[in-house]
């Protein structure tokens, strides 16, 4: 599965519930130190999540995102690049909920 296959439905997600595509961006640059431009590349390259991680620099408050998306605790997930992916539905999902961005970005 390709980041820039599931991008459009994050961005649908929290542009549904009046959250804008700047704060999606604010959040995906939290979780993985990438700028503007890297993410960009990453989306046109069509990188596959593995990929996305792989040259992500993960925020070291990462391990701080818990609950439950999809069924399962994401601090409890084994595989690190399924739990990287999940930290980025919740991050989403916390959004979309209208959260506070300083809550979403763990102390940052």
């Amino acid at each position: 599965m390709t980041f820039a296959s599931v991008y459009p439905m994050y961005l649908e997600k929290v542009e549904k519930k009046g959250r804008t595509k700047e704060e999606l961006h604010q959040v995906i640059e939290w979780l993985t130190d990438f700028d503007n431009k890297k993410f960009q590349e990453l989306i046109k390259e069509d990188a596959t999540f593995e990929t996305f991680f792989q040259q992500a620099t993960l925020n070291p408050n990462a391990h701080l995102i818990t609950g439950v998306i999809c069924g399962y605790r994401v601090e409890d997930i084994k595989d690190p690049l399924t739990q990287q992916v999940r930290y980025l539905d919740k991050l989403v999902d916390e959004l979309a909920k209208g959260r506070k961005m300083e809550k979403i970005l763990r102390g940052s």
